[in-house]
Parts: C-alpha cells; structure tokens; sequence
C-alpha cells in the first residue's frame, strides 16, 4: 500500500469520529444502528483497524452521507456529475442525490396527458415536495384536483392518495425532494 492509500485511509477514524459526536452518539448507539461492535468502531475510530467496505456502507447510510465522504478519496479534477436518467413507469427520473438516506432530489420529466400508464392514486410513506419547472402539472391530492404552472409547488404527505402527471400535451418537468421517513423539505419563513 502506498503512502497516499495510507493517508486516505488514516483519516477515516478521524472523520467517523466527528460524525459520530456531532450527534452526540455512544459508540454503544452507534453499534445499535449499523450492526457494527462498539469494539469494532473503536478501533476504527482510533486508526487500529483498516476500514473495510462492509463497515463503511453501515457507517454511510446511518450518517447519511455518501461513502467518498468518509474516504475522503483525493479529488478527480472533474468536478462534473454524470447524471443518469432512469425511465420509471412512463417517467423519466433523474436522481440529483447521491447520498444514502435523507430528503432525496430528483428532476422527474412527466409525458404529456393522456400518454401516462395510469392516473390511480397511489400511497407510500414519506413526504414530498415538488416545483415546477417546465410546463401544466394535474396534481390529485385527496378529492382535490389542482393545476400548477411554472414556478409553483406543492408540498404533501404521500400517505394521502394522490397522482401527479401533465395536464396537457405538452410533457411537464417537476424538481422533487422526497423524503421516506417523512423529513418536511421547506425552509422557515425569515423574519426580520
């Protein structure tokens, strides 16, 4: 191994260790959440063992960050990200996260009216907040049927039945945080 691989991996105990007591866990709670040993995470925290990739994706998902954090891997020098849509049930998603856990954000592409697969209203844990981008949104909460154009959003619990698509023939483009432990996506009203 050599001097850099040494450097990168001498500061996860460092790093996990900062995490860990900014939100003022035991080693004990720690090992309750990922599995891991308190023993285990000790010496991980202190540099007496090297961190394999079956601890750090534990440590990564209760921290939710993503695991190069904990690495802190040298930079490429490309600062780009390489986003890949994926289609989803007529959709087209893009996923703007790339942490474990927590409020996620995606650019979801909705094809126009009529082309959707289906308009049942559906339920799932979580809470999601949504802003259009582009384009006419139908939005079906409940028994309320909404239309919101460019520059509106919308906020709601997904255990309420609801549907979102386009509201014409035009496709509508939507930037979304979801949150599957029901974490709320607005900020606070500044006051002066």
């Amino acid at each position: 191994m050599g001097s850099t691989e040494r450097d990168i991996l001498a500061g996860v105990g460092p790093r996990l260790r900062a995490l860990r007591r900014a939100r003022g866990w035991t080693l004990t709670r720690l090992a309750d959440e990922t599995g891991l040993t308190s023993s285990t995470l000790s010496r991980l925290e202190n540099g007496k063992l090297r961190p394999t990739l079956e601890q750090l994706l534990p440590l990564a998902r209760v921290h939710g960050v993503p695991i190069e954090n904990l690495v802190e891997a040298p930079p490429t020098g490309d600062p780009r990200i390489h986003l890949r849509p994926v289609r989803y049930n007529g959709l087209v998603v893009v996923p703007l996260t790339r942490r474990a856990g927590g409020v996620q954000a995606y650019k979801v592409i909705y094809p126009p009216a009529g082309r959707e697969p289906t308009t049942e209203l559906q339920t799932h844990e979580g809470y999601e907040w949504f802003y259009v981008l582009n384009g006419q949104v139908r939005f079906v909460l409940g028994e309320r049927d909404l239309r919101l154009g460019p520059g509106e959003a919308a906020e709601f619990d997904t255990r309420v039945p609801h549907w979102i698509g386009s509201a014409d023939d035009q496709p509508a483009e939507l930037l979304t945080l979801f949150g599957a432990q029901g974490e709320r996506a607005h900020l606070p009203a500044l006051r002066d």
